[in-house]
């Protein structure tokens, strides 16, 4: 049940907003959704609360998942009192860490008004955060004249360029490129190269 969850069913666990953050490379996240109500991201933005988040700060130093209710976090700034004030009185935290060396980690923050989230729920959202987190993992599977290209392409070198430089054929490097853009899961060159400089791997 958890994999059919989509943004439809998202909406309806949280009906009072949601952010979701992919893949949070050294300060941005590959992709986020930010479907909190546009006065609290106002107000929140204007107060600078992100330093002091206590949600924020769980779901860096944690994996897993916490309701806000359950945070053993300083909040100095009262910043889940005044959520409570934008109809944010509810809300459960789901954090998801790659292991390994370069390890990336996906958060997402649920709300609802009107009562604290179920076990089962929190279940639910912890399984669909941690699906999009390994659907938006880089291939692993890219072979080095494949990144070779795609660096060079990153560079904006044109495909004869790429060709002489590498001591090949035109049709070897559209061959690397095509396979490049397969294994992304993009529909061009240059896409291809900024997904690959994206998850770091050129």
């Amino acid at each position: 049940m958890a994999a059919l969850l989509g943004p439809d069913e998202i909406g309806q666990l949280a009906p009072s907003g949601y952010y979701i953050a992919l893949r949070i490379g050294f300060a941005f996240p590959m992709e986020e959704v930010n479907a909190l109500p546009a006065e609290w991201v106002e107000h929140y933005t204007k107060q600078r609360f992100m330093l002091f988040d206590p949600v924020i700060r769980w779901a860096y130093a944690n994996v897993g998942a916490s309701r806000w209710s359950a945070l053993e976090v300083d909040d100095p700034k009262k910043v889940i009192a005044q959520a409570q004030t934008f109809g944010l009185r509810y809300g459960v935290t789901v954090a998801v860490l790659d292991s390994g060396a370069n390890a990336q980690r996906s958060f997402a923050s649920f709300a609802r008004s009107d009562r604290e989230y179920t076990e089962l729920e929190i279940k639910l959202l912890q399984a669909f955060v941690t699906r999009r987190h390994n659907e938006t993992a880089p291939p692993t599977n890219l072979t080095r004249a494949e990144l070779e290209a795609l660096g060079m392409v990153k560079d904006g070198k044109r495909l004869k360029e790429i060709a002489y430089e590498l001591s090949v054929s035109e049709g070897a490097v559209k061959q690397r490129l095509k396979n490049a853009k397969l294994k992304l899961g993009a529909k061009t060159g240059t896409q291809a190269a900024a997904l690959a400089n994206q998850f770091g791997l050129i």
